[in-house]
């Protein structure tokens, strides 16, 4: 763990779940696992408010719990996961995705299980359905056995899991509330739970839920009556107390994973070609695990088949297409037999390399131009090549050539090899040959993304406090009116509360939501290239 990773981790504490909770969470991940007194001895901080950060984040999965070192009759101690925290980077992108596969109803299903950290499934139905209910038109209500139906798919698509008993993991509570700091569990494992591990990992509970969504209460019910109202809600008897579901990260991951290599086919050959990859990794997504190297092998007649009906392609056209896939540079369709007109598989070991080296070349480009790049790909295609080597094969002049290699050089992006010919290592009796080595180079622009994040969630926090006087205020405004407009007020009175904003104050404000809204964007943009390198460093310890 890097301090640019620590650093990162503290920021998304600190803006998803306060100040308390980032200096408990920024604590554990710089000392490692730690008893409660200690926590709070070396943070400075109440006990009580140490234990309900501590909920927080074994709520969110953000921390694990377990046995002393000492032995079972020690403190529990406190261990946070970097991986975890790192993870809520990718909220928007998990939520946008259950949308476009889902609907309206995946998409809040995802995000209300996101934002509690774990939910039985009954609550979940529940809270969304209110949700939904609560944005259509009057005298329109959403059934529970919609929002039933969307999470069973979420469910049997690997997207969303049970979250594993106490006893087996050490963390995540199975109880209604969250585990209590200080009570003895089980020694913490850190292998994540996977369906393999656990039987019933992807198995529905019988759910007795009828009825429709209900709207929200008018704003003159008091937090008494509402408080009141959800205990009731929550003492109903719905047959799946104590299962609590999580959202599966690596399932998200993966599919984050295939589209990359579908795009990436799509840009390279042409959009019949990556349909094709498209249906093979679709066949083969559950059956896939995350560390695996390739998937199930396929035949031609199965991926014929299984192809959508409106690619009416004949079989010897597919025959061409896959043997054009499997003779390509890139290497995403390899061939492991000629059974049923032959077995393929996609590649994605080899699939997550080429596309992290494609991402390197573009760093290279954007930052020192396309000269320096032509250098870059020249040494990772050739390995191993000297300065005057360099300057012939990429036909670029002497000085040139030398002024890249020592700027690439020098930002470790480029690595020198000394090879002498005799045991004193004189200059004029050594080789000295230039070469890219992949992983630490993709290492290191991993730092590098991580620093870039963390900076702009920076910058984004400073612009809100410079300006929070000018959004408060617009929230105010924001309110009024919408109240107005819910009692029936007439335009004179709705233009009037308008014009309390005055013209510079609104020209600033938009000035401000473009600014904070590029921020956002290009932290996404980033999170992309982080995910992708983060992919292939994980496929090279696996392999």
């Amino acid at each position: 763990m890097t301090a640019q990773e620590v650093r990162l981790c503290g920021l998304l504490l600190q803006e998803h779940f306060g100040e308390v909770v980032e200096r408990i969470g920024t604590h554990l991940l710089r000392a490692g696992a730690q008893n409660l007194r200690t926590i709070a001895n070396e943070t400075n901080t109440p006990l009580d408010l140490v234990k309900k950060s501590l909920c927080v984040l074994v709520q969110h999965g953000a921390c694990e719990f377990g046995s002393g070192r000492r032995g079972p009759g020690s403190p529990v101690e406190y261990r946070a996961s970097c991986e975890r925290v790192l993870r809520v980077l990718r909220y928007p992108r998990y939520i946008y995705t259950a949308k476009t596969l889902y609907g309206d109803t995946g998409e809040l299903i995802v995000e209300e299980v996101l934002q509690r950290g774990h939910m039985t499934m009954s609550n979940t139905v529940k809270t969304v359905a209110d949700r939904l209910t609560h944005n259509m038109e009057e005298g329109r209500s959403m059934e529970y056995s919609e929002v039933v139906s969307a999470f069973s798919k979420l469910v049997e698509t690997h997207f969303l899991q049970r979250c594993p008993p106490v006893a087996e993991m050490g963390t995540a509570a199975t109880s209604a509330t969250p585990a209590t700091p200080g009570t003895p569990a089980a020694p913490a494992s850190t292998a994540p739970p996977t369906a393999e591990s656990n039987p019933d990992c992807y198995k529905l509970p019988h759910v007795t839920l009828t009825g429709r969504g209900k709207r929200r209460r008018s704003s003159d019910d008091s937090e008494e009556q509402r408080g009141g109202k959800k205990a009731k809600m929550d003492s109903e008897s719905c047959g799946d107390e104590g299962i609590y579901w999580q959202v599966n990260f690596e399932r998200f991951h993966q599919h984050f994973r295939d589209q990359a290599i579908i795009s990436a086919v799509a840009s390279k050959l042409d959009q019949t070609s990556s349909e094709i990859v498209r249906t093979m990794l679709r066949m083969s997504e559950v059956t896939t695990t995350q560390t695996a190297a390739y998937t199930q092998p396929l035949s031609a007649n199965e991926i014929f088949r299984s192809l959508p009906p409106n690619y009416s392609i004949s079989r010897p056209i597919l025959d061409q297409y896959l043997s054009l896939l499997v003779d390509d540079p890139m290497e995403f369709v390899g061939k492991s037999g000629d059974s049923g007109g032959g077995m393929y598989v996609v590649n994605l070991q080899r699939a997550l390399a080429n596309l992290a080296r494609a991402t390197l070349e573009s760093v290279v480009q954007e930052r020192f131009g396309s000269r320096s790049a032509r250098i870059f790909r020249l040494l990772l295609r050739k390995r191993h090549l000297e300065q005057k080597q360099v300057e012939d094969f990429a036909m670029i002049p002497a000085k040139e050539a030398k002024d890249m290699l020592y700027t690439l050089l020098s930002e470790n992006l480029v690595q020198l090899q000394e090879i002498p010919k005799t045991p004193d290592h004189a200059p004029s009796r050594t080789f000295y040959l230039y070469t890219v080595n992949q992983l630490p180079t993709a290492r290191l622009l991993l730092q590098h993304c991580y620093k870039t994040v963390a900076n702009l969630i920076e910058r984004r926090l400073f612009e809100t406090k410079e300006n929070k006087r000018l959004l408060e205020k617009s929230q105010r405004i924001e309110a009024i009116l919408a109240s107005l407009q819910a009692s029936g007020a007439e335009p004179e009175q709705l233009t009037e509360v308008e014009e309390m904003i005055t013209a510079p104050e609104r020209q600033q404000l938009e000035a401000l939501r473009h600014h904070i809204n590029k921020l956002d964007s290009t932290e996404n943009q980033v999170d992309e290239t982080v995910f992708l390198l983060e992919s292939y460093i994980f496929s090279t310890k696996t392999k």
